[in-house]
């Protein structure tokens, strides 16, 4: 493990003279600067390996924006094993993982299940080219939570929302694909458009420089959850091949649009779009069936991935026979004159049906269908009465905060201008930045401002992690950063 030494970058005087050209007051600067000082010095190692690291490696993974008071401690934590829901660093701190990979981890880190499954199949070699001899299982176990009727294997989740677009496109024969604003669905360049107005005109654009403008043509982007957006996809229907809908929003998980969703469905139906759900985050975990049982409808086309990998990296599409036939051309049978029979499209992937993702899919499908509902239903109930207790707190203590959950994936309530307003307020942005960095003191990570709970977190877990938030705030009010 190569460390640059960077003893000048830790020095007190040296953060000192950084935040003299902030505006803050000296209660605020010497606050900050005790504060960063003993945080460098408790995570020394990780700080000093994103020194060493920057040079070779272009890594944006962060969950809070750079901000100049506190660049001394912009840096990952860097972490050397898990088990259950806690991390451990290289300084050898330990946190309650809220991060979980991204919502990935709802059994929590190495669960012996996944590992014993994972650990057999190595064993037996990994062969890639080859079919692997459970893949029909799994294809099986899927259609059997999920309800759909095929299913097809990719590597990643932008794969499958890149896969399930294209089959859209093959069996209905139409360009266009509707996607909703403040969505994600993958760095694919086909979805990565936001709307802007040119000349009085809405138009589609590239959301970042690299992204040409003809990829994202063909994309429609509307509001979620609005009755205009309906009307704006009848009015276009002839041109769409498909609506894309993160069902849940992660970034706004206070819109959970049943009724919109229904009518979206009716509408999809009517006019022959295919209706696309990209289930990566809610898939199995907000009920086995994920979105699409929870809210009562049946989507065509339905994108999985992290949780059914096991911690491995996989990408699902499933969907309706229709759809899904444009991967292969169709079901046939051996013994009589049947052949594939539908117009097919391009997909590929050398990794595509890897046996470890494969192994670890197994062993997580066969786990869910053995718990049923019961699984989700005490996570999310678990979460919401998390959620209700710090918005209490907040509540009591007249704190500008407000969080929300779906199920076990929870996170801040936004306004429509929250964002505009944080970003012209750098107090703010100071502040909510600090309260991250302050929990991570206090050994609890989180994902930005939100994150997911497991199966793994205990009531203890969830009562640590109210008090840490409660000691954050008390601190950062010592420090007249909270009023």
């Amino acid at each position: 493990m190569f460390i640059a030494q960077q003893s000048s970058l830790t020095d007190t005087q040296k953060i000192g003279e950084i935040l003299s050209t902030i505006n803050l007051t000296t209660h605020q600067r010497e606050y900050l600067e005790d504060f960063i000082t003993r945080y460098n010095q408790k995570t020394k190692i990780s700080k000093q390996l994103a020194q060493a690291n920057r040079t070779f490696l272009a890594d944006n993974k962060t969950f809070v924006d750079f901000d100049i008071p506190l660049k001394e401690i912009f840096y990952p934590i860097v972490t050397k094993h898990s088990s259950g829901c806690k991390v451990w660093d290289v300084d050898g701190n330990e946190y309650i993982d809220l991060v979980m990979g991204f919502g990935v981890n709802l059994f929590g880190h190495n669960p012996p299940f996944i590992k014993e499954a994972l650990a057999a199949q190595l064993e037996k070699g990994i062969q890639l080219g080859s079919q692997s001899e459970i893949i029909g299982e799994v294809a099986q176990l899927i259609c059997e939570l999920t309800k759909m009727e095929r299913v097809a294997f990719s590597n990643t989740g932008t794969e499958a929302i890149m896969t399930a677009i294209r089959m859209a496109r093959t069996v209905t024969g139409r360009n266009k694909i509707v996607i909703f604003s403040n969505s994600y669905h993958g760095h694919f360049d086909g979805t990565l458009g936001k709307v802007k107005i040119t000349d009085d005109k809405l138009q589609t654009v590239p959301i970042a420089l690299g992204i040409p403008s003809n990829f994202v043509e063909d994309i429609l982007v509307l509001k979620y959850g609005e009755q205009e957006s309906l009307e704006a996809i009848a009015n276009n229907a002839q041109d769409i091949a498909a609506v894309l809908v993160e069902p849940v929003q992660k970034e706004n998980l206070d819109l959970q649009p049943q009724t919109f969703l229904q009518q979206l469905r009716k509408l999809t139906k009517e006019s022959g779009i295919a209706l696309i759900f990209d289930e990566m985050v809610t898939g199995f975990r907000i009920h086995p069936g994920g979105a699409q049982a929870w809210f009562g409808i049946e989507a065509d086309i339905a994108a999985y991935g992290k949780i059914v990998g096991g911690g491995i990296a996989i990408g699902i599409i499933a969907g309706k026979a229709n759809f899904m036939d444009a991967i292969d051309g169709g079901m046939w049978d051996y013994g009589d004159l049947s052949s594939p029979h539908q117009k097919t499209t391009f997909f590929a992937g050398t990794y595509c049906k890897h046996p470890l993702a494969l192994a670890a899919a197994k062993a997580v499908l066969q786990h869910l269908k053995t718990q049923g509902s019961t699984l989700q239903t005490e996570l999310n109930q678990r979460t919401t009465k998390f959620i209700k207790t710090l918005n209490t707190y907040f509540d009591q203590e007249g704190l500008p905060i407000q969080l929300t959950n779906f199920g076990s994936l929870f996170g801040p309530v936004y306004s429509e201008n929250d964002n505009e307003e944080d970003a012209g307020n750098s107090e703010i942005s100071l502040a909510y930045n600090l309260l991250y960095y302050h929990l991570l003191d206090q050994g609890i990570m989180l994902r930005g401002n939100g994150g997911f709970l497991s199966t793994a977190h205990t009531d203890e877990d969830i009562n640590q992690i109210i008090q840490a938030v409660k000691n954050s705030i008390s601190k950062l009010r010592e420090g007249e950063f909270l009023p």
